[in-house]
């Protein structure tokens, strides 16, 4: 099934409409595997939380740079079907501001999110977190990939260079669950705001690294936090280090975390995800 047929700077275009900024989400998008139709998947959330960054910025004039984006998500919206972003000002501030966001398609409230604007402070100390420096990108294989099958349709848009795996049903102690990897937008576009929280997404979720059977699950709850902004000197050529981990997988729930880095080792950005499973049918006695 797996044809591109929009480009991922279309894909992150809005337009205004009458109730705020208008957006279309392709097939080519899905979450779903890549050997299925789009449909068997959801819209990719990576995807719209870029665009819900964008609405945010560009619908409310903002020039602070971004410092937090929490989203949840209510249902999926169906695919190429126009859906409004329609921003809102919590509050305003010099130094810091909040700000709100609802996703709708027609009547349906598909997505709600929250985010918090901030300008650094220069005088301000600054003391990094644990540096630690990834393996250098070009000692990598690039044929440590997503790739065949089961990969995901939002991974076409994805360049892969992968330290472990890819550990997709492999079945791995808990632990051990995700994965360390290189990742930039394949259009080699720098790295900005949108294409980090697409970035930030763009993998299978971590808890399919610890089982050998895929599992129905939808995103709930995602948040990502910008420690520092990606610029060319911290992301060269559009690339940075993203370290998923699986913290728990149990009572129909799974929950991850993620670190970026840059070159050096130090932390750009972290993220948390929350997933809910599909319904499991208790065994038959």
């Amino acid at each position: 099934y797996a044809m591109t047929t929009q480009s991922l700077a279309d894909a992150l275009t809005l337009n205004p409409g009458p109730d705020g900024l208008v957006g279309t989400l392709t097939g080519d998008f899905s979450n779903g595997p890549i050997s299925a139709p789009p449909e068997k998947g959801f819209p990719f959330g990576g995807l719209l939380a870029a665009l819900s960054a964008s609405a945010l910025r560009r619908g409310l004039g903002l020039t602070q740079p971004l410092r937090s984006l929490s989203m949840q998500f209510l249902s999926a919206p169906a695919y190429d079907t126009p859906v409004t972003f329609t921003p809102r000002t919590l509050r305003g501030g010099r130094t810091v501001t909040y700000a709100a966001l609802d996703v709708r398609q027609g009547e349906n409230l598909t997505h709600h999110a929250q985010a918090t604007y901030g300008q650094d402070d220069a005088h301000a100390p600054r003391v990094s977190g644990p540096i630690v420096p990834p393996p250098p990108l070009d000692s990598l294989d690039p044929a440590r990939s997503i790739s065949g099958p089961m990969s995901p349709w939002f991974s076409q848009y994805v360049e892969y260079r992968m330290v472990t795996g890819p550990n997709l049903l492999k079945g791995l102690p808990g632990d051990q669950g995700g994965e360390r990897l290189w990742m930039r937008t394949r259009d080699g576009a720098p790295l900005d705001e949108a294409r980090l929280c697409y970035l930030m997404d763009a993998v299978y979720p971590p808890g399919w690294t610890v089982v050998t059977e895929p599992f129905r699950a939808a995103t709930v709850d995602l948040r990502y936090d910008i420690l520092i902004d990606p610029t060319p000197e911290n992301a060269p050529d559009g690339w940075a280090f993203f370290e998923f981990s699986l913290i728990d997988l149990g009572g129909g729930w799974t929950l991850d975390d993620l670190i970026v880095r840059d070159g050096t080792g130090s932390i750009l950005a972290i993220g948390r995800q929350r997933r809910k499973l599909a319904p499991t049918r208790p065994p038959r006695p």
